[in-house]
Protein backbone atom coordinates (compact mmCIF):
# COMPACT_ATOMS: atom_id res chain seq x y z
CA UNK A 1 0.00 0.00 0.00
CA UNK A 2 1.72 3.23 -1.03
CA UNK A 3 0.46 6.25 1.36
CA UNK A 4 -1.51 5.68 4.33
CA UNK A 5 -2.28 7.58 7.27
CA UNK A 6 -0.69 7.83 10.89
CA UNK A 7 -2.36 5.91 13.20
CA UNK A 8 -4.68 6.72 15.89
CA UNK A 9 -2.38 7.31 18.74
CA UNK A 10 -5.38 6.03 21.14
CA UNK A 11 -6.31 2.52 19.47
CA UNK A 12 -2.57 2.52 18.99
CA UNK A 13 -1.68 2.71 22.68
CA UNK A 14 -4.72 -0.09 23.36
CA UNK A 15 -3.26 -2.47 21.30
CA UNK A 16 0.05 -1.54 22.15
CA UNK A 17 -0.81 -2.75 26.03
CA UNK A 18 -0.86 -6.21 24.30
CA UNK A 19 2.03 -7.00 21.51
CA UNK A 20 3.52 -4.58 19.31
CA UNK A 21 2.04 -3.68 15.93
CA UNK A 22 5.25 -3.90 14.01
CA UNK A 23 5.87 -7.76 14.94
CA UNK A 24 4.35 -10.55 13.52
CA UNK A 25 2.58 -12.35 17.04
CA UNK A 26 2.31 -16.29 17.45
CA UNK A 27 -0.70 -18.16 16.51
CA UNK A 28 -2.89 -18.58 18.99
CA UNK A 29 -2.48 -21.86 20.85
CA UNK A 30 -6.74 -22.34 21.83
CA UNK A 31 -9.45 -24.15 20.15
CA UNK A 32 -11.78 -22.69 18.21
CA UNK A 33 -15.10 -21.10 19.90
CA UNK A 34 -18.25 -20.17 18.89
CA UNK A 35 -19.10 -16.06 19.25
CA UNK A 36 -21.62 -15.21 21.58
CA UNK A 37 -22.06 -11.49 22.02
CA UNK A 38 -24.35 -9.38 23.34
CA UNK A 39 -25.00 -7.28 19.85
CA UNK A 40 -26.56 -9.52 17.78
CA UNK A 41 -25.65 -8.17 14.48
CA UNK A 42 -21.84 -8.55 15.31
CA UNK A 43 -21.58 -12.53 14.39
CA UNK A 44 -24.19 -12.23 11.58
CA UNK A 45 -23.75 -14.24 8.80
CA UNK A 46 -24.53 -14.89 4.89
CA UNK A 47 -24.64 -17.39 2.52
CA UNK A 48 -23.00 -16.51 -0.85
CA UNK A 49 -24.35 -19.32 -3.23
CA UNK A 50 -22.28 -21.07 -5.11
CA UNK A 51 -21.71 -20.59 -8.53
CA UNK A 52 -20.00 -18.35 -11.27
CA UNK A 53 -19.15 -14.42 -10.88
CA UNK A 54 -17.01 -11.83 -12.82
CA UNK A 55 -13.67 -11.24 -11.25
CA UNK A 56 -11.18 -8.70 -12.14
CA UNK A 57 -11.44 -6.02 -14.88
CA UNK A 58 -10.58 -5.24 -18.00
CA UNK A 59 -9.95 -1.45 -17.74
CA UNK A 60 -7.26 0.54 -18.56
CA UNK A 61 -5.46 3.36 -16.83
CA UNK A 62 -5.58 5.63 -20.47
CA UNK A 63 -5.65 8.76 -18.44
CA UNK A 64 -2.62 8.10 -16.62
CA UNK A 65 -3.77 8.29 -13.13
CA UNK A 66 -1.48 6.11 -11.40
CA UNK A 67 1.34 8.27 -12.42
CA UNK A 68 -0.58 11.82 -11.28
CA UNK A 69 -1.50 10.26 -8.05
CA UNK A 70 2.21 8.68 -7.54
CA UNK A 71 1.95 5.21 -7.95
CA UNK A 72 4.62 3.24 -9.46
CA UNK A 73 2.91 1.03 -11.66
CA UNK A 74 -0.31 1.35 -14.00
CA UNK A 75 -3.55 1.26 -12.05
CA UNK A 76 -5.91 -1.91 -12.78
CA UNK A 77 -3.24 -3.83 -14.51
CA UNK A 78 -3.08 -5.91 -11.59
CA UNK A 79 -6.76 -7.01 -12.03
CA UNK A 80 -6.65 -8.23 -15.31
CA UNK A 81 -7.19 -10.75 -17.09
CA UNK A 82 -11.32 -10.43 -15.75
CA UNK A 83 -12.33 -14.09 -15.93
CA UNK A 84 -15.60 -15.98 -14.79
CA UNK A 85 -14.69 -18.22 -11.45
CA UNK A 86 -16.59 -20.19 -10.06
CA UNK A 87 -17.13 -21.12 -6.43
CA UNK A 88 -18.62 -23.59 -3.74
CA UNK A 89 -21.26 -22.06 -1.65
CA UNK A 90 -19.74 -20.42 1.56
CA UNK A 91 -20.50 -18.05 4.25
CA UNK A 92 -19.30 -14.60 5.07
CA UNK A 93 -19.57 -11.98 7.98
CA UNK A 94 -22.38 -9.27 7.03
CA UNK A 95 -20.18 -6.57 8.87
CA UNK A 96 -16.67 -5.78 9.42
CA UNK A 97 -15.73 -7.22 12.54
CA UNK A 98 -15.75 -4.90 15.39
CA UNK A 99 -14.00 -3.83 18.58
CA UNK A 100 -16.44 -5.27 20.86
CA UNK A 101 -16.07 -8.93 19.34
CA UNK A 102 -12.26 -8.63 19.00
CA UNK A 103 -11.62 -7.43 22.51
CA UNK A 104 -13.27 -10.61 23.47
CA UNK A 105 -11.10 -12.47 21.60
CA UNK A 106 -7.93 -10.40 22.97
CA UNK A 107 -8.84 -11.14 26.54
CA UNK A 108 -10.22 -15.11 25.77
CA UNK A 109 -6.90 -15.77 23.83
CA UNK A 110 -4.63 -14.45 26.92
CA UNK A 111 -3.31 -12.05 25.47
CA UNK A 112 -1.38 -9.07 26.73
CA UNK A 113 -2.16 -7.88 30.00
CA UNK A 114 -6.05 -8.56 30.78
CA UNK A 115 -6.07 -6.07 33.51
CA UNK A 116 -5.02 -3.44 31.64
CA UNK A 117 -6.87 -4.20 28.66
CA UNK A 118 -9.65 -4.26 30.38
CA UNK A 119 -9.20 -0.61 31.56
CA UNK A 120 -8.07 0.67 28.17
CA UNK A 121 -11.35 -0.79 26.92
CA UNK A 122 -13.33 0.88 30.20
CA UNK A 123 -12.17 4.56 28.84
CA UNK A 124 -13.43 3.92 25.35
CA UNK A 125 -16.41 6.05 24.09
CA UNK A 126 -19.66 3.90 23.95
CA UNK A 127 -19.74 3.90 20.19
CA UNK A 128 -16.20 2.29 20.00
CA UNK A 129 -17.47 -1.05 20.69
CA UNK A 130 -19.31 -1.21 17.04
CA UNK A 131 -16.79 0.31 14.99
CA UNK A 132 -14.57 -1.78 12.95
CA UNK A 133 -11.34 -3.43 14.83
CA UNK A 134 -7.98 -1.66 13.06
CA UNK A 135 -4.75 -1.50 13.59
CA UNK A 136 -4.03 -4.98 14.05
CA UNK A 137 -1.58 -6.92 11.86
CA UNK A 138 -2.71 -9.72 9.63
CA UNK A 139 -1.97 -12.82 11.67
CA UNK A 140 -4.01 -11.35 14.84
CA UNK A 141 -7.30 -11.33 11.60
CA UNK A 142 -6.26 -14.62 10.94
CA UNK A 143 -6.56 -16.11 14.59
CA UNK A 144 -9.43 -13.83 15.74
CA UNK A 145 -11.16 -16.06 12.46
CA UNK A 146 -9.82 -19.13 13.73
CA UNK A 147 -11.10 -18.72 17.57
CA UNK A 148 -14.01 -18.21 16.05
CA UNK A 149 -14.54 -21.11 14.04
CA UNK A 150 -14.04 -19.56 10.85
CA UNK A 151 -11.29 -18.42 8.65
CA UNK A 152 -10.51 -15.36 6.33
CA UNK A 153 -12.04 -14.93 3.13
CA UNK A 154 -9.80 -15.64 -0.05
CA UNK A 155 -9.87 -13.31 -2.59
CA UNK A 156 -12.23 -14.14 -4.36
CA UNK A 157 -14.53 -15.10 -1.81
CA UNK A 158 -14.63 -11.42 -0.73
CA UNK A 159 -15.13 -10.28 -4.54
CA UNK A 160 -18.12 -12.49 -5.07
CA UNK A 161 -19.73 -11.39 -1.94
CA UNK A 162 -19.38 -7.72 -2.59
CA UNK A 163 -20.08 -7.36 -6.34
CA UNK A 164 -22.28 -10.01 -7.23
CA UNK A 165 -22.40 -11.94 -10.39
CA UNK A 166 -22.39 -8.84 -12.53
CA UNK A 167 -19.43 -7.80 -12.88
CA UNK A 168 -20.55 -4.44 -11.04
CA UNK A 169 -17.77 -1.46 -10.27
CA UNK A 170 -19.26 -0.71 -6.32
CA UNK A 171 -21.26 -2.90 -4.12
CA UNK A 172 -24.49 -1.02 -5.37
CA UNK A 173 -23.84 -0.32 -8.61
CA UNK A 174 -21.39 0.84 -11.45
CA UNK A 175 -21.94 4.09 -10.52
CA UNK A 176 -19.25 5.55 -7.72
CA UNK A 177 -22.35 7.45 -4.82
CA UNK A 178 -19.81 8.77 -2.03
CA UNK A 179 -23.39 8.83 0.00
CA UNK A 180 -22.89 5.18 0.20
CA UNK A 181 -19.96 4.38 2.30
CA UNK A 182 -17.60 5.95 4.14
CA UNK A 183 -14.95 7.01 1.96
CA UNK A 184 -12.70 10.50 1.73
CA UNK A 185 -14.51 12.06 4.75
CA UNK A 186 -11.94 12.21 7.17
CA UNK A 187 -13.81 12.17 10.29
CA UNK A 188 -12.60 8.00 10.92
CA UNK A 189 -14.27 4.98 11.18
CA UNK A 190 -17.93 4.57 11.84
CA UNK A 191 -20.05 1.92 13.49
CA UNK A 192 -20.17 -0.79 11.10
CA UNK A 193 -23.69 -1.32 8.71
CA UNK A 194 -23.58 2.75 8.91
CA UNK A 195 -24.71 2.89 5.27
CA UNK A 196 -27.61 0.63 4.21
CA UNK A 197 -28.38 1.94 0.88
CA UNK A 198 -24.28 0.84 0.33
CA UNK A 199 -24.80 -3.03 0.80
CA UNK A 200 -23.46 -5.70 -1.77
CA UNK A 201 -26.23 -7.68 -4.04
CA UNK A 202 -25.98 -10.05 -1.38
CA UNK A 203 -27.09 -7.98 1.67
CA UNK A 204 -23.15 -7.74 2.91
CA UNK A 205 -22.00 -4.16 4.64
CA UNK A 206 -19.23 -1.69 4.37
CA UNK A 207 -17.14 -3.88 1.38
CA UNK A 208 -16.55 -0.13 0.04
CA UNK A 209 -15.28 2.25 2.72
CA UNK A 210 -14.91 2.20 6.08
CA UNK A 211 -11.65 -0.11 6.52
CA UNK A 212 -10.10 -2.15 3.85
CA UNK A 213 -9.59 -5.89 4.65
CA UNK A 214 -7.64 -8.45 5.40
CA UNK A 215 -7.95 -11.30 3.18
CA UNK A 216 -6.25 -14.93 3.06
CA UNK A 217 -4.07 -14.59 -0.09
CA UNK A 218 -0.67 -13.47 -1.06
CA UNK A 219 -0.50 -11.09 -3.84
CA UNK A 220 0.07 -12.40 -6.77
CA UNK A 221 -0.69 -12.44 -10.43
CA UNK A 222 -3.97 -14.07 -11.45
CA UNK A 223 -4.25 -16.38 -14.15
CA UNK A 224 -2.72 -15.64 -17.16
CA UNK A 225 -1.72 -11.77 -16.37
CA UNK A 226 0.95 -10.54 -18.75
CA UNK A 227 2.00 -8.12 -16.01
CA UNK A 228 4.46 -8.76 -13.59
CA UNK A 229 4.52 -6.59 -9.98
CA UNK A 230 7.76 -6.50 -8.40
CA UNK A 231 5.45 -6.92 -5.10
CA UNK A 232 3.93 -10.27 -6.19
CA UNK A 233 5.12 -13.03 -3.70
CA UNK A 234 4.87 -14.35 -0.74
CA UNK A 235 5.74 -10.81 0.52
CA UNK A 236 2.48 -9.02 1.25
CA UNK A 237 -1.10 -10.02 1.72
CA UNK A 238 -4.24 -8.51 -0.12
CA UNK A 239 -5.98 -6.33 0.85
CA UNK A 240 -9.60 -5.36 -0.31
CA UNK A 241 -12.36 -2.41 -0.17
CA UNK A 242 -10.99 0.84 0.12
CA UNK A 243 -10.70 2.35 3.52
CA UNK A 244 -12.82 5.37 4.95
CA UNK A 245 -9.75 7.83 4.14
CA UNK A 246 -9.15 10.83 5.00
CA UNK A 247 -7.11 13.05 2.47
CA UNK A 248 -5.79 13.11 -1.22
CA UNK A 249 -6.08 10.01 -3.18
CA UNK A 250 -7.67 7.84 -0.91
CA UNK A 251 -11.06 10.02 -1.91
CA UNK A 252 -10.85 8.33 -5.57
CA UNK A 253 -13.64 6.22 -6.48
CA UNK A 254 -10.59 4.00 -7.70
CA UNK A 255 -10.43 2.89 -4.32
CA UNK A 256 -13.59 1.56 -3.66
CA UNK A 257 -13.80 -0.50 -6.63
CA UNK A 258 -15.18 -4.23 -6.33
CA UNK A 259 -11.86 -5.31 -8.13
CA UNK A 260 -9.44 -2.88 -6.60
CA UNK A 261 -6.33 -5.13 -5.06
CA UNK A 262 -4.47 -3.43 -2.62
CA UNK A 263 -1.74 -5.15 -0.49
CA UNK A 264 0.47 -4.92 2.73
CA UNK A 265 3.24 -6.28 4.46
CA UNK A 266 1.25 -8.74 6.73
CA UNK A 267 4.00 -7.44 9.85
CA UNK A 268 2.41 -3.98 9.13
CA UNK A 269 -0.58 -2.47 11.11
CA UNK A 270 -3.06 0.98 10.42
CA UNK A 271 -6.11 2.45 11.04
CA UNK A 272 -7.65 1.87 7.88
CA UNK A 273 -7.23 -1.85 7.67
CA UNK A 274 -9.64 -4.19 9.85
CA UNK A 275 -11.21 -7.32 8.28
CA UNK A 276 -14.26 -9.79 8.37
CA UNK A 277 -14.30 -14.20 8.62
CA UNK A 278 -15.52 -16.48 6.20
CA UNK A 279 -17.05 -20.08 6.55
CA UNK A 280 -17.82 -22.79 4.93
CA UNK A 281 -16.48 -23.65 0.74
CA UNK A 282 -12.78 -23.75 0.16
CA UNK A 283 -10.28 -21.58 -0.21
Amino acid sequence: MSKRLKLHLAYAALLGALSSCDATPPPVAVAPLAVNLPTPRADAMVLIPAGAFIMGSEKLDTENKAREFGYSQPWYVDEHPQRTLSLPAYYIDQFEVNNDAFAKFMLSSGRGNPKLLSEQIAKQPPAWAHEPVANIVWQYAYDYCAWAGKRLPSEAEWEKAARGTDGRDYPWGNIWDAKRANAGGGSGVMPVGSFANGVSPYGVHDMAGNVSEWVQDWYQAYPGADFNSQRYGETHKVVRGGGWGGIGHYAVPYFYRTSFRDYEQPSRAFNDIGFRCAQGGRR
